[in-house]
């Protein structure tokens, strides 16, 4: 869809043939294509299939509002979830005039107007800055968002109370995890920090800890266990312990214990207990141990033992039911004398295939187990477990 197409949605006519493709779902494509050229053009027909398309995947992250809102296919990908990014302008104080340099289709704007911040946005794609305007009319927040086509590095971040970045994270050969690739690059967003009073930026979770700018917070973000981004707190918005973990829809937080010590480890016990990611990314897995009573396995692998139940909503909780050296042979016979033929197979610090192992297993019970590969010093294990503790 180019920028001509996009706007031909917007009128009166567009929004006819958007109604109609939303009618289509479940429909053949060949049929549904067929259908909307009895009324309306090639061109039209693409663009509105397509956009009926984006909007019935956006659901899952927009919620109904995708049902009037517009998107491209990168802009999708990397739009944030909208529980996350509501959480995220909540830490920043209504009123706030915020600069997002790097709107892409609008999901973070629209979650800033909406916590009573005005937005001014910028993005260099003349398409993806129309798709944010059209987004923030679409919802009603027209009158505290502007949108224009521009590079990030014409914004003035000192103009503003708060600096917003999110960075795009794909390039011609796709997806990238390098900072020094971003778009902004990472020395320009640095740039713009240095200027701003307050800065949120929003990264990858997987950032390398080197690139956290010194006297920053960095905050890891999971969503229903799946943990989603990294937030990085600037100037006056960053808050004490440099770092945090937080976990949606609860917004549970946790952040360092300045008296901890590095968590023991020991002997596995009768419990495994597997922190959250974010508690993971954010190295807060001696705080999650302290939490339960617990001590590591490995002191470089975050897991977790104890010999009691402790529940916590930072761990999911296994019984463990048998630790042995890690053989195909005695896996696969001890999962077969349990009757196991559901099983869930969890690793860290394991070279083991998963998908070839499951393969391997040749398993055909009708009970669940699950099974956590591991390693202890430097001898690899598995440990036979019951299916997930609740919390």
């Amino acid at each position: 869809m180019d920028l001509d197409a996009f706007r031909q949605l917007l009128t009166p006519y567009g929004q006819e043939a958007l109604h109609a493709a939303a009618q289509t779902a479940g429909d053949d494509p060949v049929a549904a294509v067929t259908r909307l050229r009895k009324t309306f053009d090639a061109g039209l027909t693409s663009a509105a299939l397509t956009q009926a398309g984006l909007r019935r995947r956006a659901r899952e992250k927009f919620g109904a509002d995708a049902d009037v809102m517009y998107f491209t296919p990168d802009g999708l990908e990397q739009a944030t979830r909208r529980e996350v990014a509501d959480h995220r302008a909540r830490r920043i104080a209504p009123g706030s005039r915020v600069a997002d340099v790097c709107c892409g289709i609008g999901g973070d704007l629209l979650a800033l107007a909406g916590a009573g911040c005005t937005v001014h946005a910028v993005d260099a794609d003349p398409l993806t800055a129309a798709v944010a305007r059209a987004n923030a009319d679409a919802l009603g927040f027209g009158e505290r968002v502007s949108v224009r086509t521009a590079d990030a590095a014409t914004v003035d971040p000192a103009a503003f109370d708060v600096l917003f970045a999110d960075p795009a994270r794909r390039t011609s050969r796709g997806r990238t995890f390098d900072p020094m690739a971003y778009s902004p690059a990472w020395p320009e967003v640095l740039e713009m920090v240095a200027k701003a009073g307050s800065a949120c930026l929003k990264v990858a979770p997987g950032i390398p800890y080197e690139f956290i700018p010194s006297g920053a917070e960095a905050e890891w973000v999971s969503h229903r266990g799946e943990v989603k981004e990294a937030v990085i707190w600037c100037g006056g918005l960053a808050g004490e312990g440099g770092r945090r973990a937080t976990m949606l829809p609860s917004g549970a937080t946790l952040t360092p214990d300045p008296g901890l010590g590095p968590a023991e480890t020991g002997p596995v016990g009768r419990h495994v207990y597997e922190p959250d990611g974010a508690a993971i990314r954010a190295h807060l897995v001696a705080e999650v141990a302290a939490l339960v009573g617990g001590r590591l396995l490995d002191p470089h692998i975050a897991y977790i033992t104890s010999d009691d139940p402790v529940d916590t909503p930072w761990a999911s909780r296994y019984e463990v039911e048998e630790m042995l050296p890690f053989s195909l042979k005695r896996l696969r016979a001890a999962l077969r004398e349990r009757g196991a033929g559901n099983v869930t197979i969890k690793k860290r610090g394991s070279a083991v295939d998963i998908e070839r192992l499951r393969k391997d297993l040749r398993l055909s019970g009708e009970k669940s187990a699950t099974v956590i590969l591991t390693r202890i010093g430097e001898k690899p294990f598995a440990l036979v477990c019951s299916a997930k503790q609740p919390a």
